[in-house]
């Protein structure tokens, strides 16, 4: 979701930038003289953006200003009758700056036709900027898209890699346990040392969590191949994946199947940071 775009022209000067944000935040600057044109940029805006926090920044050319300018003169006189009362009212008042009677609102006007003319300009040339700060994000996603099942392959392997060791764990329990009993040197009774592994084995079993994460790594395979905006969506499922791996972590039975864990967190972690920049 981080792009950059402008536009220059005679009259404007647009920029727009936008960062990773988790909902859609706009935010413009614009000249006091075409505040009205914000909300229709604003839906044009919600209707190409979906999530990240926009800042566009609209600057007039001094030059252009000053050739569209002109001065509305019964508001000037309003406004001069008004200080002259306030001087008789309190003699000791300063005289007024002629500069700030000129920045009072609607003392200096543009004409209705220039003022429309840089309102069309400015709309236009937000609309030029906006399609090719889209453009960009949609290079930056094709990236991040490649990067993300990259790292989806890597997890879908170690998931694999750990339903072969949940196959062997009852066999590996059995062994742990003869040692042990071995070396406490004490006679074993195969009946009771079956028992202890099935129970143990019972609660180390971890089929229904790799099948949970088989199908959440499915749907975000899916996801980030289907067409339309899909970060939330992304998220949701990756938040499901960390929390199938952090019981995967508490069932796992050997130091084998404790790393693999350890990689598949790594994994969806590393995910978990890409997925904030997808829209």
């Amino acid at each position: 979701m981080t792009a950059f775009a402008s536009f220059d022209a005679d009259a404007i000067d647009w920029q727009i930038r936008t960062v990773n944000h988790r909902f859609l935040d706009l935010s413009f600057h614009l000249p006091d003289a075409l505040r009205n044109i914000e909300p229709g940029l604003r839906e044009r805006a919600k209707q190409s953006l979906r999530r990240g926090k926009l800042d566009a920044v609209l600057r007039l050319r001094s030059a252009n200003a000053e050739a569209t300018l002109d001065l509305d003169r019964p508001k000037l006189l309003e406004l001069l009758a008004i200080v002259e009362q306030v001087r008789r009212d309190a003699p000791a008042t300063a005289p007024a700056d002629p500069v700030s009677l000129l920045r009072w609102p609607g003392v200096v006007v543009q004409p209705a036709a220039a003022a429309q003319s840089l309102r069309e300009s400015a709309q236009a040339g937000f609309e030029q900027a906006l399609r090719a700060l889209v453009q960009q994000r949609r290079r930056e996603g094709a990236k991040l898209e490649a990067i993300l099942l990259e790292q989806l392959d890597g997890a879908r392997a170690t998931a694999q890699a750990l339903r072969a060791l949940a196959a062997n764990g009852a066999h590996d329990l059995r062994e742990r346990l003869r040692r042990r009993v071995e070396a406490l040197a004490t006679e074993q009774h195969a009946e009771r040392l079956e028992m202890e592994v099935a129970l143990l084995a019972q609660k180390a079993d971890a089929t229904e969590e790799l099948d949970r994460l088989a199908v959440h790594l499915q749907a975000c395979l899916e996801c980030i191949n289907a067409p339309g905006p899909h970060g939330r969506r992304l998220d949701f499922l990756l938040q499901e994946l960390l929390r199938e791996a952090n019981t995967l972590a508490a069932k796992a039975i050997g130091a084998e199947s404790a790393t693999r864990v350890v990689d598949l967190k790594v994994a969806i972690e590393q995910m978990r940071e890409q997925a904030q920049n997808v829209e």
